[in-house]
């Protein structure tokens, strides 16, 4: 049953992933045709065509190797200076490709001439390269906000998981975590008060608690006595703890803790229980918010992963929790998930998640201002505007379409390093890959 699971939960996701890239390709058909570019070819996946329909002037096709996807777009570059222009993809590696095609311009048909991408406006491209990923946006922000509005997450309650015995600085428990309290440690304030295992504290000096980060801030800022209300038994217990500064870890302002950080704060002493929490729409907003913002730091983070990476892969050394997965280490994460020892619908909800998430990475990847990925063409069309704005300004001639094909020297390079951390990343999934569980 559990390699049943397995392949299972690998299909699931590949087929969330399927979905996901025909998805941002939809972004990019739909306007490019709304503005009226010729695209010849629709394709899923790379490799050899299993099926294909073609309707109108553009092919739709499935092909074998479910790790990507792309459109043509006739006019993708300006025509160089001997007047022969190149049909282009949305796709990196098939846009290297066709890059090195010298007949590619061959596609061009009698009436293309009107249907050139790079004819169009600038904000119209921009509208054009934007879309795919943005389509990608729209799918993890509406995944997340349902998942979390509906089935709830996985996050820390007001409930009483344990309670202290005594107080220990935060920095002395992580170099020591099996230290034990002596009798020269005082007792936690907590437990002299008398909370207990399974309270649910409702309120802090009088005011209803919300969730655990309001009652966590509300611990934090208080020395001295306080009145915490608990559930207890279907009853409101008042307890009075004198609570105490302490060394504490840091929080980084979005919920998770600043690793290796301390601060001084008031102390309580328990450990809240973890649980399925439903979260209301403006919850479910800032949680969003929470999730680009770390993800924006997990992208700038990658280059610093590269060592451990390596060593991970080749040296036998630890795969570390946030260390960076790619489309195999996902698909094996996906079926860890099927096999949890949870209800089903969170492990419908953790699939689902796990789609999402792989959404939000591929919307901020592709922003990156970077050919041959869409944000390059982005600011190519961005730059192409301030200049031809810039010559209306001061009364000099049009410059024209800006030339992004003069970058792809700068593409090669960049696919080249994307490229090796693929692969980098690919090892590290097979040999040492990240686990759910131990």
């Amino acid at each position: 049953m559990t390699t049943f699971m397995t392949i299972l939960g690998i299909v699931v996701f590949a087929v969330g992933l399927l979905v996901s890239i025909a998805w941002h390709e939809l972004g990019h058909l739909s306007t490019a045709k709304m503005f009226g570019i010729r695209v010849p070819q629709y394709m899923v996946g790379f490799g050899p065509t299993i099926f294909s329909r073609r309707k109108g002037d553009t092919e739709y096709g499935i092909k074998a190797i479910p790790l990507g996807g792309y459109i043509r777009m006739i006019g993708m570059f300006p025509p160089g200076k001997d007047g022969k222009m190149q049909a282009r993809s949305t796709s990196p590696f098939r846009g290297m490709i066709e890059d090195a095609r010298a007949a590619a311009y061959e596609e061009l048909k009698p009436g293309d001439e009107t249907r050139l991408f790079y004819t169009r406006a600038p904000w119209k491209r921009v509208i054009v390269m934007l879309a795919g990923p943005f389509m990608n946006l729209i799918l993890a922000v509406v995944v997340f906000m349902g998942v979390m509005m509906t089935f709830g997450i996985t996050t820390q309650t007001t409930t009483v998981g344990a309670v202290s015995d005594c107080v220990l600085q935060q920095s002395v428990v992580s170099k020591d975590p099996d230290r034990k309290c002596t009798g020269k440690d005082p007792a936690a304030p907590a437990k002299a008060a008398g909370l207990q295992k399974g309270d649910r504290i409702v309120a802090f000096n009088g005011n209803k608690v919300g969730d655990w980060d309001d009652l966590q801030s509300d611990i934090r800022g208080t020395i001295g006595k306080a009145t915490v209300t608990v559930e207890r038994d279907g009853k409101l217990v008042d307890l009075h703890p004198t609570l105490i500064k302490n060394q504490v870890a840091k929080t980084d302002g979005r919920g998770s803790y600043v690793d290796g950080e301390y601060v001084d704060a008031g102390f309580l002493g328990f450990t809240p229980a973890r649980g399925v929490v439903q979260q209301d729409f403006g919850q479910s907003v800032e949680r969003m918010g929470d999730m680009v913002a770390n993800g924006v730091d997990a992208l700038i983070a990658l280059p610093s992963k590269i060592p451990d990476l390596w060593d991970a892969a080749f040296n036998g050394g630890e795969r570390k929790d946030d260390s960076p997965v790619g489309v195999v280490g996902a698909a094996r994460v996906g079926g860890e998930v099927l096999n949890l020892d949870i209800p089903p619908e969170q492990r419908v909800a953790s699939m689902l998640l796990l789609v999402a998430g792989f959404n939000l990475s591929l919307f901020l990847f592709n922003m990156l201002p970077l050919l041959p990925l869409d944000g390059g063409h982005i600011a190519g069309a961005l730059w192409e505007s301030i200049r031809r704005q810039a010559a209306k300004i001061f009364r000099r001639p049009d410059p024209g379409p800006f030339d992004v094909a003069k970058l792809m020297p700068v593409a090669y390079v960049v696919a080249g390093i994307f490229i090796c951390f693929t692969l980098l990343v690919l090892v590290a999934d097979l040999v040492n890959p990240v686990k759910l569980t131990g």
